[in-house]
């Protein structure tokens, strides 16, 4: 059965617009995608839930047919945005990836009616576990308009695990220089001051997980078995502290997992979704 988009332009706090791409029928899920891309690569994943749900994408402030981002960045309006469709849609389902996973993650932390949160690869800095020392290079790179030596940098920061990452600079500025001829990688290298931007507010709310400790939303903190190495003891860390939150490892995947939407993940996040909410703590 072919499935049909609708789009809807839902006005914002701020009075500007959010478009908002929707499939599917049954319970809503609001997807918060991650840095550097726009929700184009998160419709496989979306028609492979709408079966169960309706899913919801919209671009993030900056990208695609959002709005224009308010300077200097502070996160404020992402919270905002999301506050906004959570009350628009009715969804108490939200799925967050990479920096889309540190906003739903900061938006549960705040008790917006988040009944369960799914979280990929979530960007959250705890414990230091997640590299940082990249970003102060690659930054200075963006603003000297070199895009090809931001990217080798970030790439290379953020990918510890990958064999690219190990290669010479100018070697890695080399393959991203080809990479940005790409339409990912023109999209990507058109974001990433944004993305370096995201990064920076994500490092500036680095500490111990007992931050988060306040989220009491039903929470799956999800990550790929062939991703970066950060990822697995910082969900660990954060579940620890998280009255209802568990941990899932997803084999043969890696941070673009969620993008590639195989079953297994797939299953396991509806199976999440679908699944009764239980009691809060006592104490919440």
């Amino acid at each position: 059965m072919e499935l049909t988009w609708t789009t809807q332009r839902v006005p914002a706090a701020d009075g500007a617009e959010i478009v908002l791409h929707s499939v599917g029928t049954g319970p809503g899920i609001v997807v918060v995608h991650g840095g550097g891309v726009t929700i184009e690569i998160y419709r496989r994943p979306a028609v492979r839930l709408a079966g169960r749900f309706t899913v919801h994408l919209y671009n993030r402030r900056g990208r695609a047919d959002a709005a224009a981002r308010a300077e200097p960045y502070d996160g404020e309006q992402d919270l905002d945005d999301l506050a906004t469709l959570l009350a628009h849609t009715g969804a108490r389902n939200v799925l967050g990836h990479s920096g889309g996973g540190f906003i739903a993650l900061r938006a549960a932390a705040r008790r917006m009616p988040i009944a369960r949160l799914a979280l990929y690869d979530a960007a959250v800095q705890v414990n230091d576990l997640s590299p940082a020392g990249w970003l102060p290079a690659a930054r200075d790179a963006a603003r000297a308009g070199n895009l090809a030596r931001a990217m080798a940098l970030t790439s290379a920061g953020i990918n510890t695990h990958s064999a690219a990452s190990r290669l010479p600079l100018g070697v890695q500025v080399a393959l991203c220089r080809l990479f940005l001829r790409t339409p990912i990688g023109r999209t990507m290298g058109e974001l990433l001051p944004t993305t370096l931007d995201e990064t920076t507010l994500i490092g500036r709310h680095a500490g111990p997980p007992e931050q988060w400790a306040g989220v009491d939303a039903e929470v799956l903190l999800a990550c790929g078995a062939d991703g970066p190495p950060y990822y697995p003891p910082t969900n660990e860390a954060l579940a620890r502290v998280m009255p209802r939150a568990r941990t899932l490892v997803v084999p043969r995947a890696g941070h673009d997992g969620l993008n590639r939407a195989p079953r297994h993940l797939v299953d396991a996040l509806a199976e999440f979704f679908a699944a009764p909410v239980n009691a809060k703590p006592a104490d919440s």
